[in-house]
């Protein structure tokens, strides 16, 4: 199954695409959409809306993981990466994209076994999953590589369960 991680965020968004076959994660592309802070509000989320349906054309995902907002001191800062995540969900649920969301306690314990994980750890641990040579840069994109790791980790254990 191939699935598409989303840290969402006005500023940056970060994406990630991984395919889980039998237990076996692979990485196929990670990265990261930004906008200019100079753009308006409208023509950000414009920007994050047309970015992502170039990545789905491409990767054909059949699942997202997307991250929740956690509540920030900054009211105006959350309200601007809900408005971004909304349009992350409606781009997803628009293409038929079966959605997962997940809170960064949940990504966390899923990816270390441990929700109060700091980032560093988080990062090392997605470079062992995937044995890679070094940590995914930035750190918005290895979150979103992190959220679609929980969520191959999540269908993959809701399957076994099936089975028995």
């Amino acid at each position: 199954m191939r699935i598409m991680g989303i840290d969402p965020g006005t500023a940056i968004t970060g994406f990630s695409i991984i395919d889980s076959t039998k237990g076996k994660i692979s990485l196929l592309d990670y990265g990261c959409i930004r906008t200019h802070s100079s753009l308006p509000q409208s023509e950000r989320l414009k920007q994050i809306s047309e970015d992502l349906t170039i990545l789905i054309k491409k990767w054909e995902p059949s699942m997202a993981s997307v991250e929740k907002l956690f509540f920030q001191k900054n009211i105006k800062t959350a309200m601007k990466v809900a408005e971004a995540r909304g349009i992350v969900l409606g781009k997803l649920a628009q293409t038929n994209i079966e959605i997962g969301e997940y809170t960064p306690l949940e990504i966390k314990s899923a990816i270390c076994g441990y929700g109060k994980a700091d980032k560093k750890m988080v990062q090392q641990m997605v470079k062992a999953i995937l044995g890679l040579q070094k940590i995914p840069k930035p750190d918005d994109a290895a979150d979103a590589i992190a959220a679609a790791i929980c969520m191959a980790n999540s269908h993959s254990l809701k399957e076994r369960i099936k089975r028995n």
